[in-house]
């Protein structure tokens, strides 16, 4: 049950994320959410946060949502 409080507050998050203007808002916002997320499911948080910034950074270049 934990894991599914965790899990649908990333979505959440990683959805308020795309409403950031530049790449380096959205990085930290998807490093915090990757870490987060990471820590919750059992994983390295810090590769969890490496994960999330790349994802939150690079984005809008390939996602229509994060335009």
């Amino acid at each position: 049950m934990v894991n599914k409080i965790w899990i649908v507050a990333f979505v959440a998050f990683a959805g308020l994320s795309a409403c950031l203007d530049t790449d380096l808002e959205r990085g930290l916002a998807g490093a915090a959410a990757g870490a987060i997320t990471a820590d919750a499911l059992g994983v390295d948080p810090v590769i969890g946060a490496a994960a999330g910034g790349l994802a939150g950074a690079t984005c809008d270049s390939y996602a229509p949502a994060c335009r």
